[in-house]
């Protein structure tokens, strides 16, 4: 049997992130919110209806699985039937007071290491031994990021060899790490903009300062660029890499912007499908930036969070195609100019996809010419 799970995290207010395991009704073991999978509903959203069930969770499901596990469903005549569980990463955004199995379970956030030895199953121990919340500390955006222009440059082996041998001067790694937070924090403020209600001004302001925020750093880059005699990368990879993360973060300006200024109240669930996608895209980065600190030992890690942008960026055209087809069907003759609107909000969130396509590419470039 198929059945879906949400791997809920957050950042707790000391700044350290967990995950949320919950116990199973009959066995009392440490699982994820998970369950069968529910007619008219795709599987992300009824992964997400679990887990307001059972955990009271409310949050942004990224439409696309994380992973797989195995386990034996113990059944009520004392069988055993074997199941496969698609996890998909759920940012939560609020926990209930209420929920329909309060009474039937307990609830305890995990630091995600914890998580992975609670659990009995290998396949799962091992997505959340691995698994990287995205942390947002504001002191980390004292400094970052404007968006540069896209250089390309040859890349002569012995000067890879000689940058080797000598000590690693600025601090860009802080700096890549620093502007990746600013695009978690702006992601999950997207993501919680598209789902309404009435702190959409508050979700809009997160965007724009973080935004603002980010084109500190990417001055500072550009200075640092210049005046460092030494640089851990390439000057144009340093750029590039930057770049296309500030690129980013600026379309998701640029989706707030219009949803402002049309005065947006409701949003397709395809829209909100790809900021959950958005909001996956950027925890990735974000797992990946401290990678780049030594890309030799980390070269498989990278690969593997770089391969999952890639695909997260092609499950986003198909969403985006899907919805744009829908909202034609739906507004180009009796509402025009909704359908116009509506466009340019997908036009805005897929370009935001591909420019975290972008980031994977620089990140791959990097590691194919230094791992």
């Amino acid at each position: 049997m198929r059945q879906i799970a949400v791997l809920p995290y957050r950042t707790n207010e000391a700044g350290l992130t967990e995950v949320l395991l919950i116990t199973s009704r009959e066995t009392k073991r440490w699982v994820l919110p998970k369950g069968n999978r529910i007619k008219g509903l795709k599987s992300h959203e009824a992964a997400s209806h679990e887990a307001f069930e059972e955990a009271g969770l409310v949050g942004i499901a990224c439409p696309y699985a994380i992973g797989t596990y195995q386990y034996r469903k113990q059944r009520r005549n004392g069988g055993e039937r074997p199941a496969t569980v698609d996890i998909f990463p759920f940012s939560v955004t609020a926990q209930l007071d209420e929920w329909p199995e309060k009474d039937q379970r307990e609830l305890r956030w995990f630091a995600p290491a914890d998580a992975a030895t609670a659990v009995d199953e290998p396949e799962l121990a091992d997505i959340l031994g691995n698994f990287v919340p995205p942390v947002w500390n504001p002191g980390l955006a004292e400094r970052l990021v404007t968006a540069t222009r896209r250089h390309t440059a040859e890349r002569f082996t012995i000067v890879r060899w000689f940058q080797a041998l000598l000590p690693k001067q600025g601090s860009f790694f802080e700096q890549f790490e620093a502007h990746a937070a600013l695009n978690v924090a702006a992601a999950d403020a997207l993501g919680k903009l598209l789902q309404g209600g009435p702190d959409m001004p508050v979700h809009s302001q997160e965007i724009f300062d973080r935004e603002n925020d980010a084109d500190d750093i990417i001055r500072d880059v550009l200075v640092d660029v210049r005046k460092t005699l030494i640089t851990p990368f390439d000057r144009t990879a340093i750029t590039s890499l930057i770049g296309s993360m500030d690129d980013a973060i600026d379309q998701m300006n640029q989706t707030a912007k219009a949803v402002m200024l049309y005065e947006l109240k409701e949003f397709e669930p395809q829209m909100r499908d790809m900021a959950g996608i958005i909001v996956e895209a950027a925890r990735i980065t974000a797992d990946a930036m401290p990678l780049l600190r030594d890309v030799g030992r980390n070269a498989t890690r990278l690969h593997a969070l770089t391969e999952r942008i890639v695909k997260l960026e092609g499950h986003a055209d198909e969403i985006h195609d899907a919805g744009l087809k829908a909202l034609f069907k739906a507004k180009s003759e009796k509402a025009a100019i909704a359908f116009v609107i509506g466009r340019e909000i997908y036009s805005h969130l897929e370009k935001i996809t591909d420019r975290f396509e972008d980031v994977a590419n620089e990140i791959q470039g990097l590691v194919l010419d230094h791992a």
